[in-house]
């Protein structure tokens, strides 16, 4: 709206007390002013102009013009509205014109290894409301921060974030740390706007200057998945090196991995049903008839003990009739069994027990 070209000039036509016909030409107003009127004009209107997005020193020219100003005459209003509507309909597309805001635009759209390097290229830090991205992080991101920041930061940052994460963060700290956090959290009320924000802007730049992973997830869990998706045979085989290289990652890679041995001891009776509707019945009469032979006849027992007595009395049945099965087919049956209770639990739909629980 500051970019409005001067105004011309028109004359308006006046009717005199006389019934002389006189010539009244609107005022000479800067770009400035003019963008104050028609910013109070839509305001007049109950329309919701995002002005908050404006540089902060556009802003205040804004806010300075519009209290230089008292009384604006009809043939003015009308005059400045007339070139404000001309100059919108003469826009086709508006675009950045910047660096910083074409990669805020593009932001998700390109992937941010090429937005980290334009950004470090072009010498652009990100923009936008500093807690508005502190919000969207994972608590994962955010757990360092409240563990090595000072006491009085990571009391704002608490205060800041929505309630729900703020609570999962307290509960993912050591007790005496969580403690002096939420008392340091009563003693932020004298803390002023302007300070919040240059912790928001220190604490995002930080974050921002962290070099990106390649991979989402940790060398446990990828590890883990991999094997989760193995045979038997090959992530026992798997298991037993790990374990003569490095005895604790094999250990926590063990913690990752779910299979179907697992199935009594991680998974919920009363969420047997929900996951017997993802499987197809020959999958489980293979899987069930298989394994006494694989060792892991307690989580066909599990599985058929926590469904409704017809349904386990014909897969029973059908067992029988079944006889002996190929390893291979046991093996297959048991990981599409482990792999819909895995989809379930990337949905939401469930939750595995853990050793703590």
């Amino acid at each position: 709206m500051t970019d409005l070209v001067p105004m011309s000039a028109a004359p308006a036509p006046v009717q005199s007390g006389g019934g002389v016909s006189l010539t009244r030409r609107p005022a000479t107003l800067s770009r400035r002013a003019k963008a104050a009127i028609v910013v109070r004009l839509l305001l007049n209107e109950g329309a919701d102009i995002p002005l908050e997005e404006l540089p902060e020193e556009l802003q205040a020219d804004l806010t300075k013009a519009m209290g230089s100003m008292r009384v604006v005459d009809r043939d003015t209003l009308q005059s400045v509205a007339a070139e404000f509507a001309e100059e919108v309909e003469r826009i086709g597309l508006s675009l950045p014109g910047s660096m910083a805001g074409a990669l805020d635009a593009l932001d998700g759209k390109i992937s941010a290894q090429t937005a980290a390097r334009l950004r470090k290229e072009a010498g652009v830090k990100r923009g936008g409301d500093p807690w508005q991205r502190i919000r969207d992080m994972g608590a994962d991101t955010l757990l360092p921060v409240l563990e090595e920041e000072s006491i009085e930061i990571a009391a704002v940052m608490l205060s800041k974030l929505d309630v729900s994460k703020a609570a999962e963060l307290l509960g993912l700290l050591p007790g005496p740390r969580a403690r002096a956090i939420t008392y340091a959290v009563s003693q932020t009320g004298a803390v002023t706007p302007e300070a919040v924000e240059r912790i928001g802007l220190s604490l995002a730049s930080q974050m921002d200057a962290q070099p990106l992973r390649a991979f989402d997830n940790g060398p446990v869990e990828r590890v883990g998945a991999i094997l989760n998706s193995s045979t038997s045979t090959t992530r026992d085989d798997m298991l037993a090196g790990l374990e003569e290289t490095d005895e604790g990652f094999a250990t926590a890679v063990r913690k990752a991995i779910f299979t179907f041995a697992n199935i009594p001891t991680r998974i919920a009776p009363r969420d047997v049903p929900r996951i017997l509707r993802n499987v197809e019945q020959e999958d489980l009469i293979v899987a069930f008839a298989g394994a006494a032979a694989m060792g892991v006849e307690p989580s066909a027992d599990f599985i058929l003990d926590n469904m409704s007595a017809r349904m386990a009395d014909q897969l029973r049945e059908e067992m029988q009739e079944a006889g002996p099965q190929k390893t291979a087919d046991v093996d297959a049956a048991m990981s599409t069994i482990v792999g819909a209770i895995r989809s379930m639990e990337a949905a939401g739909e469930l939750m595995l027990i853990t050793e703590e629980d």
